[in-house]
């Protein structure tokens, strides 16, 4: 496979290994993202710092360009496909070490919508921003919603539509979580090609995000005042 000219990872120094991380999660070279993960382990590098200075980095880079229209859907997918395999080797190390995580998301397609290319990216990118997310899929009831929040002991709910029919069903949601008194428990985001900002406002989430880079972004910046206000 390797060539004259081929970069060998395991020879790089550090810095230098890291910055080749960012550009290979960029190409989405899973292979390499899976090796270079390892050289760092047996450097004695906590997986936590792994995490952060390589792959999360990496997935913020991605994340820039895809806001800007640089890189597109399928390359993000490889990208963050790239970094599902370094996580694979860092999830349980994370785990013993008690690693902080930036808070817990769960994520679903509304009631009578199928679609979910959009929430597997927001999925994606959110687990590469160093949240922790429940994905439950498709066609989704409130029931779902509900359960999935309190069986993962949730901080945000994401909720996707494509089609302006199922749209309304988000504010069912919400409104079913106010009656139930947990509403304020939980940060809501809302996101999908037929929404906008003015929807989300209407229906009472706590924000629309246009695209998974900037759910990212609005996420931590959530997550950031919540911290805040438990420390003060």
């Amino acid at each position: 496979m390797s060539e004259e000219d081929d970069i060998v990872l395991s020879e790089l120094p550090d810095d230098e290994l890291v910055q080749q991380m960012h550009d290979d999660l960029y190409d989405g070279l899973a292979d390499e993202i899976l090796e270079a993960v390892n050289i760092l382990l047996e450097r004695k590098w906590e997986p936590y710092k792994i995490l952060t200075e390589a792959l999360v980095e990496g997935m913020r880079i991605v994340g820039i360009d895809f806001r800007d229209g640089i890189l597109f859907v399928p390359e993000v997918l490889l990208a963050a496909n790239a970094m599902k395999g370094g996580m694979k080797i860092l999830k349980p190390l994370l785990a013993e070490t008690g690693a902080p995580r930036l808070g817990k998301m769960v994520i679903g397609t509304v009631k009578g919508d199928i679609h979910d290319i959009g929430q597997n990216l927001v999925t994606m990118m959110m687990e590469g921003a160093g949240f922790e997310v429940m994905n439950i899929g498709i066609n989704n009831p409130v029931e779902n919603y509900v359960d999935a929040l309190k069986e993962f002991d949730a901080d945000i709910l994401g909720m996707s539509a494509l089609l302006t029919t199922t749209m309304p069903y988000m504010k069912v949601v919400i409104d079913t979580m106010k009656d139930l008194g947990i509403r304020d428990d939980y940060v809501i985001l809302v996101g999908g090609a037929p929404l906008n900002e003015e929807f989300g406002k209407a229906i009472g989430a706590d924000a629309y995000c246009r695209d998974a880079a900037v759910a990212v972004e609005t996420a931590k910046e959530f997550m950031g005042r919540k911290h805040n206000q438990l420390s003060a």
